[in-house]
């Protein structure tokens, strides 16, 4: 669907859009995950409501939405499925790739592609397998090579490549079509968790780009600025919002629950007529709503400060600026991790042994940050944090700080 009429909204407008994608994604959450079904429909789902180009330019029918608007909107779409809250996540972030890196006249034809086509985005970049291998051939380069992972694969429009060109060590990021004989995607992502992130491998072979849509590149020459490297802060904090939405989303499910099945216990001597007046109950509750309360506070405050980077002139951003953003990015992360993951569990210590039926499935909260939350260890976001308190120490751009 081709569309040039803009998604003039505002924020709060945006939010109860994505409050109602996650409402329609909850009522058979637990039976899509079970199924693990290609989400096409909900890929579908996002597109018919405009979120997919809510970071797109208005003058092609975009939103021109902010970066802390696209968080929170990702969070709540996660709250209704954590797999499409992170799907629509990894979107958003390849599709702000073009700005991160490339020339103005590449973001302005990529930007107007994707927001008009309301084109979704997958990405093959997974810094811990090797490099696609890139060739040149006159104007063009071909990349070849295998990646253990491609989210977004077959529900994708576009896909971002990364590789490095032969006899250098230059990487070259491009967006290609997903869908041509080039590229394989072999449905080999069967996981725990996030089971509909489409996740699984894929083969690049001879994928051809013109010289001209190397992103970033004029005369095969980079020309890097410390923005560039905003990708990775960047996308930590998309991970942190989805976190953050499947926590929240358990703990509604849990209360939901409670109130309408949990029964009081009988055999305790201070025995209540419902479990909504049972004190351990409202003890537990209260505790991880408290948790889950400054975590969401810490989240906001980590993507109102990356927000404003990321809509500045990219030629402002100092490596201080971009480390101060970072460490408050990789406090926000750990911080949600194990929130959610106590909310995963503790749960069903509230709800009772037949909220443990796979019918209810809230196993699916725990599986599927537990699952995601393995991306890079958590230990190193933690030290990150201690360095900058005790040391003054600012995380130095890598593929994964």
């Amino acid at each position: 669907m081709t569309t040039t009429e803009p998604r003039i909204r505002s924020g709060n407008e945006w939010l109860s859009a994505a409050k109602e994608v996650a409402a329609e994604l909850a009522v058979n959450a637990a039976e899509r995950d079970r199924k693990n079904e290609t989400p096409y429909a909900e890929v579908r789902l996002l597109k018919d409501s405009g979120l997919v180009t809510l970071l797109g330019p208005v003058e092609h029918g975009g939103g021109g939405q902010s970066w802390e608007t696209a968080y929170r909107v990702i969070r709540e779409v996660a709250r209704g499925d954590g797999s499409i809250g992170q799907l629509l996540g990894y979107h958003y972030l390849w599709a702000w790739a073009a700005r991160l890196v490339a020339t103005d006249d590449q973001i302005a034809a990529v930007e107007e592609l994707y927001t008009r086509n309301d084109f979704f985005f997958g990405g093959a970049v997974n810094p811990r397998d090797s490099d696609l291998k890139i060739a040149e051939d006159g104007d063009e380069i071909v990349y070849n090579g295998h990646k253990s992972f491609s989210t977004g694969s077959k529900v994708s429009d576009l896909t971002v490549l990364e590789g490095v060109l032969e006899g250098t060590e230059d990487h070259i990021f491009a967006i290609v079509p997903s869908g041509q004989d080039g590229i394989v995607f072999h449905d080999d992502w069967d996981n725990i968790g996030q089971r509909l992130t489409e996740s699984g491998s894929v083969t690049i072979t001879d994928v051809r780009v013109p010289w001209a849509s190397a992103a970033g590149y004029v005369d095969k020459k980079f020309h890097p600025l410390t923005y560039n490297t905003l990708n990775v802060p960047a996308i930590q904090l998309v991970f942190a919002n989805f976190y953050l939405g499947i926590a929240q989303g358990a703990l509604e499910t849990a209360l939901a629950y409670t109130r309408e099945h949990t029964r009081a216990w009988p055999y305790g001597g201070d025995n209540k007529p419902s479990a909504g007046e049972e004190w351990y109950i409202l003890d537990g509750y209260g505790d991880l709503q408290s948790k889950l309360w400054a975590a969401e506070a810490l989240v906001d405050k980590a993507g109102t400060a990356i927000s404003a980077v990321l809509h500045a002139p990219r030629e402002e951003l100092t490596p201080e600026a971009r480390g101060e953003v970072a460490v408050l990015i990789a406090a926000a992360k750990q911080r949600v991790i194990d929130t959610g993951l106590e909310i995963g569990t503790k749960i069903f210590e509230l709800t009772g042994a037949r909220a443990s039926a796979t019918k209810y499935g809230l196993d699916r909260f725990w599986r599927n940050l537990r699952t995601h939350s393995l991306h890079d260890p958590v230990a190193y976001k933690r030290r990150e944090v201690g360095a900058y308190a005790l040391l003054n120490e600012l995380p130095e751009p890598t593929w994964y700080t």
